[in-house]
């Protein structure tokens, strides 16, 4: 029984220096952290800035007007929407046969918030909403899909950390 206890012991203060010299190993962060910002080309420049910050309350973040381009936020995400040149003759995307932005997906609050704006999107004559609010797979993460002005695919998500769940 000593030698057990001893042998123990021993392995303990072997193990433990080790275990704490992984605590302190420095991680070294990844060359490329967050997404900066993502650029669209848009065919209706007002109607799509229109979108972001009447619909979705975002904030203009300045301006370019002779490329054109304007910017917009919502304090955490950063959007430069471009002007394509010939807007009428421009090519909309089609998820299944271009390579490109397939969808922006962007996180909603809860659920009500989800609710209220698709009912604010499906008012507007320039939005087309794909589907309406539904489960993401089994759920309860929930999501909708909408084309904005321009034709964008945008998809509004509440991830299951953010369902509340009824008590």
């Amino acid at each position: 029984m000593k030698n057990l206890l001893l042998f123990t012991t021993s392995m303990l203060l072997i193990v433990q220096p080790a275990n704490a010299q992984d605590k302190h190993i420095p991680v070294k962060e990844p060359e490329t952290l967050d997404l900066n910002h993502i650029g669209l080309a848009v065919s209706k420049l007002d109607a799509t800035v229109s979108f972001f910050i009447d619909t979705l309350g975002w904030k203009a973040a300045g301006e370019q007007p002779d490329y054109p381009a304007r910017f917009v936020t919502n304090g955490k995400m950063f959007v430069t929407l471009w002007q394509v040149t010939s807007p009428d003759t421009a090519v909309p995307f089609n998820r299944k046969n271009n390579v490109g932005l397939h969808h922006l997906a962007i996180t909603v609050r809860d659920l009500p918030t989800l609710h209220k704006l698709h009912r604010k999107l499906v008012v507007r004559d320039d939005v087309s909403v794909e589907f309406a609010p539904e489960f993401l797979g089994d759920g309860p993460a929930t999501h909708m899909m909408v084309r904005d002005p321009s034709g964008l695919r945008i998809e509004f998500i509440v991830p299951t950390s953010r369902v509340v769940k009824e008590k």
